[in-house]
């Protein structure tokens, strides 16, 4: 009997060692051969987004991959973005707005993540070795919001329209509508459209999904036709009204503990989500980010008990905005006022996540640096001044020469 048990013991050992094998072999790489002539995949995305280009095909014995950046195809000024020198991930949430591409990426299982994408990391991206072979390509197009323009269906407004000229028709492309950003309020969602242009006879090295068919930024245009399709066809902005329950979740905790001390009579006052207090100075600059949100997240504001819709307070609505919300889901105050003190609340996704309670203060000193705006402001305004008194003297004198030597002018 013992014989048996120990037969069916290796009988179940080898198949589970064949299983493994079977796992092992399993290699996404051995079905995806690399091209024989490096091609590049269009991809486009709005500013401020982070964007993920997976290495599709590369050798088996490469253990590792180094990702390359070239602003134009053929330049000598190649960045070589890699984690070989001990680089330690980066963290999303710690990565400022301007920084170089060289502090805003990381790479994960041979695939490049790069963090609030900027236009001026528009470019060509090369996976390949540490030296030089290239395996696989992306042809990257970064639109800038800043000329965003957002229509709005309840006020049954609608997008431009499609540009023909020509052989060449520039067009928008809508993403699917987010989440609602609330629950159990009216809320809003919102989709993105980025430029895409149709032009026949475009470069063969760059792929389409569909034939001829690229984002206006791509360098499988020429650049002329680059910059006209950007300066005349910005990223779009669709916005409507929606409407959802919220999804109960079980009271546990303190939450709990509170409840039942609220049936029992006396009710302490507990805050919806976690509260970060905030002390700022009057006549200053305010920018609060919704933690854990991207600019493509459906994101909303409240303060207090007010709902703070897009349709009041998107950037650009009015010309002069001293509250806004930006493109990227960021909440502007331009210069504190006392009224402007409450608790902020954020939805991200449909729920609420975080308050900040904003407490005005005119007291305290503050030290000037060139990282504030207001600085930097009243510095350039500064120098415009000297310059343009410096213009006038200089003009000035340059007249009474010219009178001094040529004698055409009574003297001054």
């Amino acid at each position: 009997m013992n014989l048996v048990h120990t037969s069916m013991l290796l009988l179940w050992s080898w198949e589970s060692l064949k299983a493994f094998e079977l796992v092992e072999k399993e290699n996404v790489f051995q079905k995806t051969p690399c091209p024989a002539f490096l091609m590049f995949d269009n991809a486009a995305y709005l500013s401020d987004m982070s964007f993920e280009l997976p290495c599709h095909c590369k050798p088996e014995e490469v253990a590792s991959v180094v990702w390359y950046y070239q602003e134009q195809l053929g330049s000598h000024h190649t960045k070589v973005l890699t984690d070989f020198d001990g680089r330690m991930v980066v963290d999303s949430g710690q990565v400022r707005v301007g920084s170089s591409i060289l502090a805003r990426f990381s790479i994960r299982m041979f695939s490049l993540l790069v963090f609030r994408a900027q236009p001026k990391d528009s470019g060509l991206y090369f996976c390949g070795t540490r030296h030089g072979d290239y395996f696989y390509g992306y042809d990257v197009d970064i639109q800038s919001s800043q000329k965003m323009i957002a229509a709005f269906i309840d006020q049954d407004q609608e997008p431009p329209k499609d540009e023909k000229k020509g052989n060449l028709l520039i067009f928008t492309t809508f993403w699917e509508w987010t989440h609602c950003d609330r629950c159990g309020v009216r809320g809003e969602q919102w989709r993105i459209g980025l430029c895409y242009l149709n032009k026949p006879g475009l470069s063969p090295r760059f792929q389409k999904t569909v034939p001829d068919v690229v984002s206006c930024g791509s360098h499988a245009v020429p650049r002329n036709l680059r910059i006209m399709a950007g300066n005349h066809h910005p990223p779009e902005l669709m916005i409507r009204s929606c409407m959802v329950p919220c999804k109960e979740k079980p009271q546990v905790g303190l939450l709990a503990v509170y409840t039942l001390i609220s049936k029992l009579g006396s009710k302490p006052w507990v805050p919806k989500v976690p509260i970060q207090y905030h002390k700022h100075r009057l006549g200053y600059r305010l920018i609060i980010s919704c933690p854990g949100a991207r600019p493509e997240h459906a994101v909303a504001w409240d303060k207090d008990h007010l709902r703070l819709y897009r349709t009041s307070f998107l950037k650009g609505v009015n010309r002069s905005m001293r509250v806004f919300i930006d493109h990227g889901n960021q909440f502007h105050i331009r210069f504190i006022q006392l009224n402007d003190r409450g608790i902020y609340y954020c939805w991200r996704e449909g729920e609420m996540v975080a308050g900040f309670r904003l407490t005005v203060t005119s007291r305290g000193r503050y030290y000037p640096s060139l990282s504030d705006p207001e600085t930097r402001y009243a510095l350039q305004a500064a120098l415009v001044g000297y310059a343009f008194i410096t213009a006038v003297f200089i003009l000035i004198h340059f007249c009474r020469c010219c009178c001094y030597f040529f004698t055409c002018c009574p003297d001054l």
